[in-house]
């Protein structure tokens, strides 16, 4: 009886938890990571331009781990210093517009996807799912490394 009564108290707990999260993926945090604007393709020209892979988030807004990843990691100042210096960042909702597209053309099956590309389009690494700081800025360098 204890058991299902508390198996009941961290569900509600997690659904609160993750409902109640309410996250402008719009808008950046200000010492955090610097999304890209523009479309798909002026992400990919930016990045042959500038010599750097593109660093692109998938999400869904109903996600829960995605919520998490833009206000505590993608918000992080060190996490947005380096990002920001050597990456074109995108993130897209993979729900809509360009993103729905980019689901299709990566085969993405999961909410958030972390992908680095290259400028002509091609997956260099990616991941899936939520990812601290440091975890996050220490799979960014392994991606800098080849």
């Amino acid at each position: 009886m204890y058991k299902l009564l508390f198996s009941l108290v961290v569900l509600c707990g997690l659904i609160l938890a993750f409902k109640s999260t309410n996250v402008d993926f719009k808008k950046d945090a200000e010492k955090g990571i610097q999304f890209h604007k523009g479309s798909w393709n002026d992400a990919l020209k930016k990045a042959k331009t500038e010599n750097k892979l593109i660093f692109l988030d998938v999400y869904a807004t109903w996600c829960g781990p995605c919520k998490r990843l833009k206000s505590q990691t993608f918000s992080n100042a060190e996490v947005g210093l380096y990002f920001n210096e050597r990456f074109v960042n995108v993130a897209l909702d993979g729900e809509k517009d360009d993103g729905r597209q980019l689901v299709k053309t990566y085969g993405i099956r999961s909410y958030p996807s972390l992908l680095f590309i290259d400028g002509n389009g091609k997956i260099i690494k990616s991941t899936m799912g939520f990812h601290n700081s440091d975890d996050l800025i220490t799979f960014a360098k392994t991606v800098l490394k080849k």
